[in-house]
């Protein structure tokens, strides 16, 4: 049977978006409603009712302009600003003096703050805090001075403007954060049923192969060895969740999308894991947590090239026979990763006479890199014994420096 994507829309938003077409609705019936009650008090009445036809017709017919985010567009909202102002202004021409100074209520009344919430939901904050400034210029305009009744409308508006965008940016960086916890999840139960699935066929076949070959020698014997570094390698693949986890959570109008995977970020934490992986073969075995072992990118690049080196040092003297396992641990402050193998081990004194020599294989390539990370790499070796390499990197290694190189 074939699968199928399932993609999830969330939005906290669009209620609002439904909340704001009723409030434009009843706050247009309200305008018309006040107009009705005073009609005979205005000195033109005629221009009140033209208004009126043209802001009936504009908030009927642009409902579906405040049904979600996409439709709302920039010029839509500046045509509806406008609309709002206009009724403003015309409101001393329409209207008697009298009305006016003892505070009476502007064409457009409250369904201008219809418009202002239309720019917080779709812009947050900033967006509102632009339009609430626009409407209380031209209120004050209206006015010709600033009476009390006038500014408490206008800071109500205002603040309460500032205070729906603020939530709704809130709102939309708690969709982004809710949609990468369910990619994780999903990649999770995605990544089980795939290592079920390889490992009741594929590893089980790649085993067998490897085994088969080993008894049987010669060139089957080299099969066999191939194979059994695919099966380390795939195991390894689908066991310890090396795939990067999705960092993206795309913004939709409708909200935000749970669909795909994308590679991490490059100024980013890295996962110690995926760059460890690349080590693991027949003859070496790596042995981590299960969840992500995080590092800064030069302090996980510079510990991987110390392992890195580290595996060299086993294959260049302790044969291509020889086994390495390497085992990462994540301490509450510290990554610890020991590199041991089963070779012949050091002899007393032969890393001082290397060092001596000019070989700086562990003085340098391991030690050197360690250290200049606040970290450390100690290296015992009983002959015969084999040799434990066990390297240690504050978590905090890499910061300050990557700080400074950006600057």
């Amino acid at each position: 049977m074939a699968r199928r994507e399932r993609v999830m829309r969330m939005s906290v938003e669009q209620p609002l978006w439904r909340a704001l077409t009723g409030y434009r609705v009843l706050t247009m019936l309200y305008a018309i409603g006040l107009c009705a009650t005073a009609y005979g008090q205005f000195v033109r009445p005629w221009l009140a009712v033209v208004y009126y036809a043209v802001l009936v017709v504009w908030t009927l017919a642009t409902l579906p302009k405040v049904a979600n985010a996409a439709s709302c567009t920039r010029r839509f909202l500046a045509a509806d600003l406008t609309i709002a102002l206009t009724g403003i202004l015309l409101t001393p021409l329409a209207d008697s003096h009298q009305r006016i100074a003892g505070g009476g209520p502007t064409l457009p009344s409250i369904w201008t703050a219809g418009s202002v919430l239309a720019f917080a939901i779709k812009g947050g904050w900033r967006w509102a805090a632009l339009a609430s400034t626009l409407v209380a210029a031209v209120n004050l305009v209206e006015r010709g001075r600033p009476a009390r009744d006038t500014v408490h409308s206008l800071v109500l508006v205002w603040v309460a403007a500032l205070a729906i965008g603020y939530v709704v940016e809130v709102a939309r960086a708690s969709e982004r954060t809710l949609a990468r916890a369910l990619e994780i999840e999903a990649a999770t139960r995605e990544r089980e049923r795939l290592a079920r699935d390889i490992h009741d066929s594929v590893l089980q076949v790649l085993a067998m192969v490897q085994r088969r070959g080993a008894v049987i020698g010669g060139e089957a014997a080299e099969l066999g060895r191939m194979a059994g570094e695919q099966e380390v390698a795939l195991r390894t693949l689908v066991s310890g969740g090396l795939l990067p986890v999705s960092r993206v959570s795309e913004d939709a109008a409708e909200g935000a999308v749970v669909r795909a995977v994308e590679e991490p970020d490059e100024d980013g934490p890295l996962d110690l894991r995926a760059l460890l992986a690349r080590y693991a073969g027949a003859r070496v075995s790596l042995a981590e947590p299960g969840a992500p072992v995080l590092l800064p990118p030069q302090a996980a690049r510079e510990l991987a090239a110390a392992v890195g080196a580290a595996l060299d040092n086993v294959r260049r003297h302790a044969g291509p026979d020889a086994r390495a396992w390497i085992l990462v641990e994540d301490e509450p402050d510290t990554i610890v990763v020991t590199v041991r193998d089963d070779g012949p081990g050091i002899p007393e004194g032969r890393l001082a006479q290397a060092e001596g020599e000019g070989r700086l294989g562990v003085a340098q390539s391991i030690r050197g890199r360690l250290r200049d990370l606040g970290g450390g790499a100690e290296l015992v070796s009983v002959p015969g014994q084999g040799t434990e390499v066990e390297l240690t990197v504050p978590k905090s290694a890499g910061r300050a420096r990557s700080r400074a190189e950006r600057r």
